[in-house]
């Protein structure tokens, strides 16, 4: 969906729902909630973008909107393994130099792209999963939930 930018603007921003994991026909309703939280997240991340802020906020804002919005399988939306649990992944990169935060297995970490981010700038690790991740998390204030959000 696209973002009314100015004409002299020098980025871009592009978010796309995923993948619901199977073939899915929404009704009219639950396409009009998937296309607004769409529209919400290229909005938070175009508003840091316009004011000059860094892409990894705007980034990082597009994608908490998308793990918020429970019509996504990310964050509150999440699908749920074989055994009927989230276990959440989410990761990011700064190509500027290179940098990259990922983790894996979380299942009770709220926006785990907050936490991806804390793992790229606050460790001297790339990629924390489960346990290990989340007692990082506990240490970065990172927002912590009942699996039952999910």
């Amino acid at each position: 969906m696209p973002h009314t930018t100015p004409r002299t603007s020098r980025w871009a921003l592009m978010v796309h729902g995923g993948a619901p994991g199977r073939i899915v026909r929404f009704s009219d309703t639950e396409q009009r909630r998937r296309r607004t939280a769409l529209n919400e997240a290229l909005t938070v991340g175009a508003k840091i973008l316009e004011a000059g802020g860094l892409s990894l906020d705007a980034i990082q804002a597009a994608v908490r909107v998308m793990e918020d919005a429970p019509d996504y399988n990310a964050g509150c939306g999440a699908s749920l393994t074989h055994e009927g649990r989230a276990e959440l992944d989410a990761s990011i990169m700064d190509g500027s130099d290179r940098r990259a935060g990922v983790v894996a297995g979380l299942r009770h970490i709220k926006n785990p792209i907050e936490l991806a981010r804390a793992v790229m700038e606050h460790s001297e690790h790339v990629f924390l999963i489960g346990d290990g991740a989340e007692q990082f998390a506990a240490i970065h204030d990172i927002t912590f939930v009942s699996p039952k959000y999910f």
